[in-house]
């Protein structure tokens, strides 16, 4: 079952708010830490294992910053990601570039900071060769996808005959020799097949898919592969009948799945999700409790605070902190002017009242990130939850100011 504890209570709640404002995202470092210390025990079997932790999950570098001394590097995508964490002084060898239809400018700064490109199109290899040429850059990798998948992939990857992402075998060994001969001589391969997958059971597939690869890959194109990297993808048990992702099962399917490959090649993973998402909380107060047809719970939080129930119908399990029970039924809802802006929908909770503080868990990834200013409503600030127990500001709450920045009056 769910682990639904949460490392605040009402009164430590109430205090940040106070504080910093409400709604607010806050992260817990030490999860934060536990987590990273046991992703990287699960693979400690892994020659020059690194878990790259996907930006995109949490593109806040105050949580960056945690992951990266527990000995994370960072999976960037864009060109904003890839500012960010030359910014923060990130190490090159600690920055994995993945992204597609990926215009020259942003190959030209990866080079630069030197990031490992991993590259996602066969036209874009081309693109990227004639750039290196002169440059000495030597370690490159290639996203392959292939078509058929046990299970087919999933409903967030989609089936594989339809993703943009990534090349097939031939196209992988008309690049490893494209790149080859531009000067590359570190080759790694990567895929990514599911997301927020919790059987353990679809990594090996995942293991198996690319074991298969890199032996047809070296026999066919004459280069040898150094490093694979698994993608992300594992899991989080949003709802409280689910177990967590056992990452230890995942890796020892894994390990066993790659057989001697594990030992000539390094092993690396991109997860996100599975690091911060269940580390982190939207803390947001009661504004009114509403009586139409069915009676709602207005929050001071609208979905531009948290995107996910209204976009995709997600769940978030929800604490009204200091209350316990579930014989009133709600919705929680924002202000936006949408009627999806609605973080859940008929959820049995105890009896609620205006100014009672709301906890969504499970926000860590994929939530504030995801933000957006639809009705000019603004961004939340952002806080990490210290273990000596105080907030330590991570990024400010967004003022009107900044929203009417670039408005041409």
């Amino acid at each position: 079952m769910k682990d639904l504890s949460l490392p605040f209570d009402k009164t430590k709640a109430a205090d940040l708010l106070a504080e910093f404002g409400s709604p607010l995202y806050v992260y817990d470092e030490a999860g934060l830490r536990a987590k990273a210390q046991k992703i990287n025990q699960a693979f400690s079997w892994a020659k020059g294992y690194r878990n790259y932790f996907a930006v995109k999950a949490t593109p806040t570098p105050g949580v960056m910053r945690v992951l990266h001394e527990e000995g994370m590097g960072f999976d960037v995508s864009s060109r904003s990601e890839l500012l960010m964490v030359q910014k923060m002084g990130i190490a090159s060898d600690r920055i994995f570039y993945t992204a597609n239809n990926v215009p020259k400018e942003d190959f030209e700064l990866a080079i630069k900071i030197g990031a490992t490109v991993n590259l996602d199109d066969i036209t874009q290899v081309k693109v990227f060769c004639d750039l290196i040429k002169a440059t000495g850059y030597q370690r490159a990798a290639c996203r392959y996808t292939p078509l058929n998948i046990a299970g087919g992939g999933n409903e967030i990857i989609g089936k594989p005959s339809e993703a943009k992402y990534g090349m097939s075998l031939e196209n992988l060994v008309i690049a490893y020799d494209m790149l080859k001969k531009a000067g590359v001589k570190e080759f790694g391969l990567h895929a990514m097949v599911v997301s927020n997958e919790l059987d353990a059971v679809n990594f090996a597939h995942t293991a198996k898919i690319l074991r298969e690869a890199v032996e047809e890959i070296e026999s066919k194109s004459g280069v040898v592969i150094t490093y694979i990297n698994l993608g992300g993808g594992f899991g989080l048990n949003y709802r409280p009948e689910q177990d967590e992702f056992d990452v230890e099962a995942a890796s020892k399917l894994i390990r066993k799945e790659l057989g001697n490959l594990a030992e000539r090649m390094e092993v690396y993973t991109e997860n996100g999700r599975y690091v911060t998402g269940p580390h982190g909380y939207m803390l947001t107060k009661v504004r009114h409790v509403m009586h139409k047809y069915k009676d709602y719970i207005g929050l001071d939080a609208s979905m531009h605070n948290l995107m996910r129930p209204g976009m995709y119908g997600a769940y978030h399990y929800i604490t009204v902190l200091g209350k316990e029970g579930d014989d009133h039924v709600y919705d929680l809802v924002g202000s936006l002017c949408e009627n999806n802006d609605k973080f859940a929908i008929d959820r049995g909770l105890p009896e609620i009242e205006t100014g009672d503080i709301v906890a969504v868990h499970d926000t860590g990834a994929h939530g504030h990130a995801m933000g957006f200013n639809y009705n000019g409503l603004l961004r939340s600030a952002e806080v990490l939850l210290q273990a000596d127990g105080t907030g330590k500001l991570l990024r400010r709450a967004e003022p009107a100011e900044d929203y009417f920045r670039h408005i041409v009056w």
